[in-house]
């Protein structure tokens, strides 16, 4: 072999041997890197929230992460979505671990079932749980047989997952029956949680000590040194999930009625007629996903039906008053159902009112004033006017002029009047006006 080859031999075995070092993958052959799924909830629960857990399940299979953790701080929900998450989380594929964190948050409500339904239940320090007894959407007790019915539906599904757990069953029917609320380490202490972990590292050693059953398969977790894989919502989830808020489905609602009023009452402005209509659109969307009131709704339908007749029907207020009452309790049953816990804030819903009613009776102040005002435009305007003669008035003659509001008319009296007096209009005939001296009309007054 020439010295020449000998040179290329070894350049080329020096640039495979880079390429090889460039490309070596230490766990290949070995153990696939672990991951665990890490997703955050902190808003009422849903349906959008409910639909983000059941895709974050399945992307947990699909990529083969050791678990799935769900950080969690809610204030509670709906019973639909609540279920339809507890459903997903006993029959996951992968471990679940429900972390309630940071320090501070709470799964109140129906937060209460989705920690008990996971694998593993966890908090962090200075947070609490519980309080998970049935509530109208006004935050008060459901009364009547409903009560019953709908406490003792949620009680049974609250002992129904604490068995499948292990768990608490006496704690987890109190927390409906009595609505009990408790913090992370007095839930360690009575076996509602299994864990209070201070951050997330802290909470992968803990939970690697621990056995789970996924599926009826028993397995040891083991999730020390795992990398965390943060999933976010689609655009479509974060949509739903904001006009989930039934606050923002008030005010979209509120702000479309108001556009499409101003549209129609100031034909040819656009603006407020396109915004209000996309406005009532996407609070008709909203409406969809969040349980309502009919009751409520047609109650807010019969307070705008009243207040916009006051305005076209003046009523010295009684149409406007009998809105406004019909408005506010619209809007506070508007979402008041045993299936959930939401409500528009009452500062919302004063504010929104006060608006509406404050405009309305505004404008039929104005209405009712205008009407009593003497007229100022067209014949009617023109009785009670002062002018001065430019062409001498004689009875009964057609050669009397007058000028008046600007104008030249044809004028008559019942006597003779001369250049220059200032007279004043008693009557309009047609293209001919009565006029008397001025002085004349004072004494009379007098």
């Amino acid at each position: 072999m020439t010295p020449g080859a000998r040179a290329v031999r070894r350049v080329c075995a020096a640039l495979l041997c880079t390429l090889a070092c460039l490309t070596w993958n230490p766990t290949a052959g070995g153990a696939p890197e672990k991951t665990v799924d890490l997703i955050v909830i902190d808003a009422m629960i849903n349906p959008a929230i409910a639909d983000f857990i059941h895709e974050s399940l399945a992307a947990a299979e699909r990529d083969g992460a050791r678990a799935l953790i769900i950080q969690l701080d809610t204030p509670g929900g709906l019973l639909d979505s609540t279920k339809s998450i507890v459903k997903d989380l006993l029959g996951s594929p992968v471990p679940v671990i429900v972390y309630v964190a940071p320090s501070g948050a709470g799964a109140a409500s129906a937060g209460v079932f989705v920690t008990m339904a996971a694998n593993i239940a966890a908090m962090a320090p200075g947070t609490n749980i519980g309080a998970a007894h049935p509530v109208s959407g006004q935050g008060s007790d459901i009364g009547g047989d409903m009560r019953e019915k709908v406490e003792n539906f949620t009680a049974s599904l609250s002992k129904t997952i604490a068995q499948e757990r292990g768990r608490n069953v006496e704690w987890a029917e109190k927390a409906v029956r009595e609505s009990v609320s408790i913090t992370e380490q007095e839930a360690l202490k009575l076996h509602v949680i299994d864990i209070v972990a201070a951050n997330r590292d802290d909470l992968l050693r803990q939970a690697s000590e621990h056995d789970v059953t996924v599926q009826g398969t028993k397995r040891r977790l083991d999730l020390n040194g795992a990398m965390f894989v943060v999933r976010e919502m689609r655009l479509k989830q974060k949509f739903l999930n904001i006009l989930a808020n039934p606050n923002v489905a008030y005010l979209l609602m509120m702000a479309g009625l108001l556009g499409l009023y101003v549209e129609f009452t100031h034909p040819g402005v656009f603006f407020p007629g396109i915004a209000g209509g996309i406005c009532l659109l996407l609070g008709m969307a909203a409406l969809q996903v969040l349980p309502i009131n009919y009751s409520g709704l047609a109650l807010i339908g019969l307070g705008l039906a009243l207040l916009i007749a006051e305005l076209f029907l003046p009523s010295f207020g009684i149409l406007g008053v009998g809105g406004i009452v019909a408005f506010v309790l619209g809007s506070l049953l508007l979402f008041d159902t045993p299936d959930s816990t939401l409500a528009v804030d009452r500062n919302i819903v004063y504010a929104a009112a006060a608006t509406f009613g404050g405009f309305t009776l505004l404008v039929s102040y104005l209405v009712v004033r205008s009407q009593r005002r003497k007229p100022a435009l067209g014949s009617e305007g023109l009785v009670g006017e002062v002018g001065e003669v430019r062409q001498r008035i004689v009875p009964d003659s057609v050669r009397g002029k007058v000028f008046v509001h600007g104008e030249y008319w044809n004028a008559d009296a019942d006597r003779a009047i001369e250049v220059g007096e200032r007279v004043q209009v008693v009557r309009v005939d047609g293209m001919r006006l009565t006029v008397r001296r001025l002085a004349d009309a004072a004494t009379r007054r007098a």
